[in-house]
């Protein structure tokens, strides 16, 4: 079955960089787009980026606009999210996910279009 596993969070303090990482197993990577997202607490989930299946069109949420990059390596099953600039209203759960149609071209926003998540990858940022 699909399986998306993310590492790398962790504690860092104000203006400092993660890069989260998230592999997939059990599809064929390259034919679904992408998508991270985070959830703070009390907070709903929410896009921060996603990534196209050939990874030719990337879209960020607003406030990470120039400062996250979203990244992947279908030869890899492997897709990134490298943070820079992280300020504490970064602080969330880390989510990738994967949605339900294959070959997307249009970057989807909402939960509900994703059927496959991770475990989620807890990001902090000290002030």
């Amino acid at each position: 079955q699909v399986q998306l596993a993310e590492t790398g969070g962790g504690l860092v303090q104000a203006g400092g960089s993660l890069r989260l990482s998230c592999t997939a197993s059990g599809y064929t990577f390259s034919k679904y787009s992408l998508a991270w997202f985070r959830q703070a607490p009390g907070k709903e989930r929410a896009i921060v980026a996603s990534i196209t299946f050939s990874g030719q069109s990337t879209f960020y949420e607003d406030s990470v606009k120039g400062r996250f990059t979203i990244s992947r390596d279908n030869a890899k099953n492997t897709a990134w999210l490298q943070m820079n600039s992280l300020t504490p209203e970064d602080t969330a759960v880390y989510y990738c996910a994967t949605p339900t149609l294959r070959y997307t071209t249009n970057h989807l926003v909402k939960v509900v279009s994703y059927n496959s998540w991770g475990q989620g990858t807890q990001v902090t940022v000290s002030s």
